[in-house]
C-alpha cells in the first residue's frame, strides 16, 4: 500500500491535571491510492534517516502497524514473555488492557487506579504506577494487588508515573503531579525515587526535575536515563549509578524537538528510544540523533517485546502501534 500524508498542527491537552503540559496533536489526512491492508501504515515517509547507523536498527519488514485503537489515553506498555502478550494502560479509561497476537485486545483489569507506567519485577510480577491511587502496586501470582509505596515521610505521593526494576530488585520510579490537582500535592518536589520492595524503604535519588517522567537503565545498569517532560526543558538527562544505588554526574543527554520526551526505552547496544511530538527519536549512547520512526503524531510511551525482543510497541493517545526492528530490546526481566 502506498499512501500520501499531509499534516497540520492543532493544539490539544492530554488528560493530566497540568495545563502546561499541552501538546501539538496532528490531524493526518490520508489519501489511499487504490487499496489498503488492515492497519498497516506503510507510507513514503515512515522514517527520518539522519545517519547510516540508523539503518542498522531497521529490518526488511520494518513497518508501522496499529494493533489497538479506541482507548482514551494509552500508556505503560510492558511485554509479558510467558505466555506472550502485551499489557498497556488506558489511564482515562481506568483500565489495563491486554493484547495478544492471536486474541487481539481485551480488558485485563478494571478499575486500575488510573494505571500509568507498568514494568515487571525479577519474578515477572507486574509493578504498576497507579497515578489515580497515588501508589506503586504489585500484582501477586494469585492476582492480588498489594501496595508497595503510597507516601514519603508521611505525605502522599504525587502521582507515580513510570518505573523500572533493576537486577537487584530495586524499583525506581518518577513522581510528577500529572494525576492530581495542584492543591492536592503534598510532596514539596517532583522526586525520582528508589524503592526497596523488601523493606519498603523509599529514598529520593533526584529532586531537581520539573516534570520527571520516563526512565530506563543502560544494559549494564551503570547509567540511568530520565526524561523531563517540562515544556521548558523537554530533554533527557543521564546519571552515573554508583555502587550504593545513588546517582552522580547528572548531565544533559538529548533534547526532544518537536514535543517533549515521555516514555523512553533502550536496546542492547545502548541506543535510547524516546517518545516525541512526531514519533520515536533514536539516539546513540553519546546522545547523537540517529533518526526517527515517524508516526506523524505525539507518542506517549514505548517498550520492546515479542519473540527475541525485536518488536517496539508504541502507545499514542487512543492507539497502540508496533514495528519490527533489527535491534533488540534490553529490558527486565
Amino acid at each position: 500500500m502506498f499512501v500520501t500524508i499531509g499534516t497540520k498542527g492543532i493544539k490539544g491537552q492530554i488528560p493530566r491535571q497540568d495545563k502546561a503540559y499541552s501538546i501539538s496533536l496532528q490531524i493526518i489526512s490520508v489519501k489511499v491510492l487504490e487499496w489498503a491492508i488492515g492497519d498497516v501504515l506503510m507510507t513514503d515517509n515512515d522514517f527520518d534517516v539522519r545517519t547510516d547507523a540508523f539503518q542498522q536498527i531497521l529490518a526488511t519488514n520494518s513497518r508501522i502497524v496499529r494493533i489497538s485503537s479506541g482507548s482514551q489515553f494509552t500508556e505503560g506498555p510492558v511485554w509479558v514473555a510467558q505466555p506472550g502478550y502485551l499489557l498497556f494502560s488506558d489511564i482515562s479509561g481506568n483500565q489495563i488492557k491486554r493484547w495478544a497476537p492471536e486474541q487481539g485486545v481485551s480488558t485485563w483489569r478494571e478499575p486500575s487506579g488510573n494505571a500509568n507506567g507498568n514494568t515487571l519485577d525479577r519474578q515477572g510480577r507486574l509493578i504498576t504506577c497507579e497515578h489515580g491511587n497515588r501508589r506503586i502496586s504489585r500484582t501477586e501470582r494469585n492476582g492480588m494487588v498489594v501496595t508497595l509505596a503510597d507516601n514519603y515521610l508521611g505525605k502522599k505521593l504525587n502521582s507515580p508515573n513510570d518505573a523500572f526494576v533493576t537486577s537487584n530488585g530495586i524499583i525506581w520510579f518518577t513522581d510528577p503531579p500529572y494525576g492530581i490537582d495542584p492543591e492536592q500535592a503534598e510532596q514539596p518536589k517532583q522526586y525520582v525515587f528508589r524503592l526497596d520492595p523488601d523493606t519498603g524503604t523509599l529514598t529520593p535519588v533526584a529532586e531537581d526535575f520539573e516534570r520527571p517522567n520516563g526512565l530506563c537503565f543502560s544494559p549494564n545498569e551503570k547509567l540511568l536515563y530520565i526524561a523531563d517532560s517540562s515544556v521548558v526543558r523537554h530533554h533527557i538527562r543521564v546519571f552515573d549509578v554508583l555502587t550504593d544505588d545513588t546517582l552522580a554526574n547528572g548531565r544533559l543527554f538529548a533534547t526532544i524537538d518537536p514535543g517533549v520526551p515521555d516514555g523512553i526505552t533502550i536496546d542492547t547496544e545502548g541506543r535510547v528510544y524516546s517518545t516525541a511530538g512526531d514519533g520515536i527519536h533514536v539516539f546513540d549512547p553519546q546522545g547523537h540523533l540517529l533518526g526517527k520512526i515517524l508516526l506523524h503524531r505525539t507518542t506517549i510511551n514505548c517498550t520492546f517485546g515479542d519473540i527475541g525482543k525485536h518488536t517496539l510497541f508504541i502507545t499514542a493517545n487512543a492507539d497502540v502501534f508496533s514495528i519490527t526492528l533489527a535491534s533488540t530490546g534490553s529490558q527486565n526481566p
